[in-house]
């Protein structure tokens, strides 16, 4: 079982930066997918990027490569993402998510993941 806690969100113009973090609490940590979603109304939920905690290898969203960076502190169970140069289109609820990683398979937006965070919203003016 593993919980958890995102905070970080908030309100910033275009052009800016947010940092979101992830708490994560629970056993065997350091063998999860951690990955980022995020949600804008009317959208589907889609992937932002994600950690696989044991090596650190990052994968992400075309949309957000560049401009978003996903690192981790093991010591902390907390993932962050860190976000630059935001745009508008990046205003969405973001939600921090976790599975267990599956041998073979890489730690990509699929298959589903297990465990998810109450969310926190980003919102970005123009």
């Amino acid at each position: 079982q593993v919980q958890l806690v995102e905070s970080g969100g908030g309100s910033v113009q275009a052009g800016g930066s947010l940092r979101l973090s992830c708490e994560a609490s629970g056993d065997n940590y350091r063998v999860y997918c951690m990955g980022w979603f995020r949600q804008a109304p009317g959208k589907e939920r889609e992937g932002v990027a994600t950690i696989y905690t044991r090596e650190g290898s990052t994968y992400y969203a075309d949309s957000v490569k560049g401009r978003f960076t996903i690192s981790q502190d093991n010591a902390k169970k907390t993932v962050y993402l860190q976000m630059n140069s935001l745009k508008p289109e990046d205003t969405a609820m973001y939600y921090c998510a976790a599975r267990r990683k599956e041998p073979w398979v890489p730690c990509s937006f699929f298959p589903e993941y297990t465990y998810w965070g109450q969310g926190t919203q980003v919102t970005v003016s123009s």
